[in-house]
């Protein structure tokens, strides 16, 4: 079963929980002891069946049962801020039984390995965002191109090239990148945010430090390894910011929000099976874990759907081997 996002922004609740079932009250009704039904009930979810919990209006309160067992679910809870973008994120500490071999694997990853599987993530996310781009476009063509040229670690920041001619192309001439930034900006960084807090779910449910990167690397960032697995995974956000702007929605607004978090139910393709982002993820991480383990060597990455298969370098295909 497909887990559920839930957003809170439209007015203020209570979130508190009955017979683990997470109940949302109207903020002026909420009791201080709850009868059987509640008065001012404005939903009742199982917490089982909740994959994220994203909170914006700043009257939301909450009990402290209720963010126990959402954690308890292996539940994300995201806090937005004034600026309405994501400002802090409640994780499970996994109940893995294996979560110290796992981080001890994280920890004695080898340099060859990790550049070969930063390689990976940004080929992945340069042929994403080809994938974009109209099948004529030079741009596209170009952009294949890079791909093919990137080397293990991407010493020659292609990563950067691509993104230069990539930007410009799918947005228009006058867009630049800023993640500060309003408007198109806006959007992009809340639907990095939502995939971002989906993929540091799925990093600690495997048992795994999401601040032990693959490539980022900063002391101040606690999901390093979120942000180097969310890279192939942007151009998905982009696609769907792309169709709220030819649709003349610029900005940060609940329709767009709303948008977004479908996002985490698209339909993609990870190594030839279909289904949903969220269930994806799970596999994307799955298989970094055989990486870690030395059971596998090559990430199962999500694609977009509809695909079609681009023209691999021969140095795409490398062989199982030992960390």
């Amino acid at each position: 079963m497909i887990k559920r996002t839930l957003e809170i922004s439209q007015q203020p609740v209570h979130l508190t929980v009955r017979d683990e079932q997470l109940l949302l009250l109207a903020k002026e009704d909420a009791p201080k002891r709850l009868p059987a039904d509640p008065p001012g009930l404005l939903a009742r979810v199982p917490c089982e069946d909740v994959a994220l919990l994203l909170v914006e209006h700043p009257g939301t309160t909450y009990s402290h049962a209720a963010l126990v067992t959402l954690l308890r679910y292996d539940a994300a809870v995201v806090i937005c801020g004034r600026d309405h973008l994501p400002a802090g994120l409640l994780l499970p500490f996994s109940e893995h039984t294996e979560v110290v071999w796992r981080i001890h694997d994280q920890l004695a990853l080898r340099r060859p390995l990790r550049k070969q599987l930063w390689r990976q993530l940004v080929q992945a996310k340069i042929r994403a965002q080809a994938r974009n781009l109209p099948s004529e476009s030079n741009i596209r063509t170009r952009l294949l191109a890079l791909a093919r040229e990137v080397r293990s670690g991407d010493p020659q920041n292609v990563e950067a090239q691509a993104a230069r001619s990539y930007w410009s192309a799918y947005f228009g001439d006058l867009f630049r990148r800023d993640p500060d930034g309003d408007g198109i900006n806006a959007l992009l960084n809340y639907g990095y945010a939502i995939v971002r807090a989906a993929i540091a779910r799925a990093v600690v449910a495997a048992g795994l430090l999401p601040a032990l990167g693959i490539h980022h690397a900063n002391r101040s960032n606690a999901f390093c390894l979120a942000d180097d697995l969310i890279e192939p995974l942007r151009p998905l956000v982009d696609a769907q910011v792309h169709e709220l702007a030819d649709a003349g929605q610029t900005e940060l607004n609940p329709s767009a929000k709303a948008h977004l978090l479908r996002l985490l139910t698209a339909e993609v393709v990870t190594a030839g099976q279909g289904g949903p982002l969220l269930v994806a993820l799970h596999r994307l991480v799955a298989s970094y874990v055989h990486c870690l383990q030395g059971e596998a060597r090559r990430l199962e990455i999500p694609v977009a759907l509809p695909c079609v298969p681009d023209v691999s370098s021969p140095l795409d295909d490398v062989a199982p081997g030992p960390k």
